[in-house]
């Protein structure tokens, strides 16, 4: 069984490469090429969520998946130096004036890169509950940390094929939930993400498989509310940028 189990690993992520490969164009690799954004590394070393959420799945997530979307974004900025200079929030809140034909480049890869960005800062923690300002904002918007995670559980498992569960925060601390598929995120729409879970399968298959209901679950033992609170302050001050 741990063979079969083993192989069906290698297989997935050799997949999943080949896939992102076959899409992009750009061979997958850890480290994005020159240009306006990086890939910073784990704020903390990839075991940090088991066993919640395993160490290579961790690597593989961050080392291949999301290195491929900031190589791809810098390739396709390098088409366009005026595009090169705006902020990424600026280049997703502005997608509609983006030049044609990179704007689809963008989009996907622009949003995973975003997306990735805040789901790294927001886990590394041991669950809990929010405390503070953000705990009375998730009471008086979300009707409590029970509700929130049901119905941000509810509404991750309910997004067909891939893509995220966000919290929403606006400028002035209201949170909503709002799920988006692929690599889309809220900033496309000008608002600001609070915090969010990935549901490609790429994120929790090793473990889960198709058990995706399982994984959001479990995913809330690893959130950081301190950073999530940062987030919050962040956002009141008008400086929350992905």
């Amino acid at each position: 069984m741990t063979t079969v189990l083993t192989t069906r690993r290698g297989m997935l992520f050799g997949a999943a490469a080949l896939t992102l490969t076959a899409c992009t164009g750009t061979r997958v690799r850890a480290q994005a090429p020159a240009g306006p954004f990086k890939l910073d590394p784990l704020p903390y070393a990839p075991a940090a969520n088991e066993p919640h959420i395993d160490a290579m799945t961790m690597e593989i997530h961050h080392d291949r998946h999301h290195a491929a979307y900031v190589s791809n974004l810098n390739a396709a900025l390098a088409q366009n130096g005026e595009a090169a200079k705006l902020p990424l929030q600026d280049i997703l809140a502005k997608l509609g004036e983006m030049p044609e034909a990179i704007r689809t480049a963008l989009r996907n890869n622009g949003g995973g890169h975003a997306n990735h960005t805040m789901f790294w800062q927001i886990m590394g923690g041991k669950g809990g509950a929010p405390a503070g300002e953000l705990a009375a904002a998730v009471e008086r918007d979300l009707g409590g940390l029970d509700k929130l995670q049901t119905d941000f559980n509810t509404a991750g498992t309910r997004v067909f094929g891939s893509g995220w569960v966000f919290v929403t925060v606006t400028r002035e601390g209201k949170l909503a939930i709002v799920a988006k598929p692929n690599q889309d995120t809220p900033l496309m729409d000008g608002a600001r993400v609070l915090m969010g879970n990935d549901v490609w399968e790429h994120a929790y298959y090793l473990k889960y498989q198709n058990k995706r209901a399982d994984y959001l679950k479990a995913w809330w033992n690893v959130v950081n509310w301190d950073k999530v609170a940062e987030r919050y302050a962040a956002a009141k001050a008008g400086t929350l940028t992905i």
